[in-house]
């Protein structure tokens, strides 16, 4: 789809809500996920970024009634999730809620993260893996050290408390999408966004949320690859501290991106 394409975009309500799917190589997953993002919110348009995958997954979405916009080639998650959140820009969104298209999020969540999206005065809010003590994840040894290293961090340098960094189910508003199409790094792009959503001057806040088991296929972050992951992350949340990202403007929040 050519995000200058505005015939198939439905206008639903006072609030205009999308929720964006980035997806590489999910076909397998792609349309029950789609589908519980239509059923979760019926008036919802649900976007599918197809991030250059070699197999059906923008067919699958497609046939699930999603709006799906096709990548030539891979770019990674960061260069996805940029790519929806400038359709939203563009297309006068005034929320949007992402979640991964592997079907480990459950869109059941994604009602009670919007409410408080809608009545409070938060920015961005953030399913959070580590809220719910109760809750069984299977996360290899290596992964959890890390991320629990990135919520240090984060926690430090924010000087507000963060379980989940690594989190790929959240929602924001207008405000936070212009902040992101702006300076949101295109590599692994969740922890270093933290950053930048606060040095933005915007308030986020994290929820419990659930993590299902992948529909299919596996993380492409294994043992060795989480270790080099760890470190480039690490050295980009520290450059993205000292880089000048000015507080955004309240008045942004209703400003003509045009």
């Amino acid at each position: 789809m050519d995000l200058s394409d505005k015939s198939s975009v439905a206008s639903v309500g006072p609030e205009r809500l999308l929720v964006l799917i980035p997806a590489y190589n999910e076909q397998a997953a792609i349309r029950q996920v789609v589908n519980g993002a239509h059923s979760a919110v019926p008036h919802a348009d649900v976007l599918v970024v197809d991030d250059g995958s070699s197999d059906y997954t923008a067919q699958e979405a497609e046939a699930a009634g999603a709006l799906v916009i096709r990548h030539p080639f891979n770019l990674g998650i960061g260069g996805a999730v940029q790519t929806g959140l400038k359709f939203a820009q563009q297309e006068d969104y005034d929320l949007v809620i992402r979640l991964d298209g592997d079907g480990q999020h459950d869109p059941g969540d994604i009602p009670p993260l919007l409410s408080i999206l809608q009545t409070s005065p938060f920015d961005v809010v953030i399913g959070s893996r580590f809220l719910d003590a109760s809750e069984n994840m299977d996360i290899p040894v290596s992964r959890r050290l890390g991320i629990h290293i990135f919520a240090l961090m984060v926690s430090s340098l924010t000087g507000r408390r963060a379980t989940d960094t690594t989190s790929g189910f959240l929602g924001m508003n207008r405000r936070a999408v212009d902040a992101l199409v702006a300076y949101m790094p295109q590599d692994y792009p969740e922890v270093e966004s933290r950053i930048v959503l606060h040095k933005a001057g915007l308030k986020t806040v994290e929820l419990p949320a659930r993590m299902r088991a992948r529909v299919t296929g596996v993380s492409s972050i294994d043992s060795w690859r989480s270790v080099y992951y760890a470190l480039k992350v690490s050295v980009a949340v520290l450059i993205g501290a000292l880089k000048d990202i000015p507080a955004l403007p309240q008045e942004v929040a209703n400003a003509d991106p045009n």
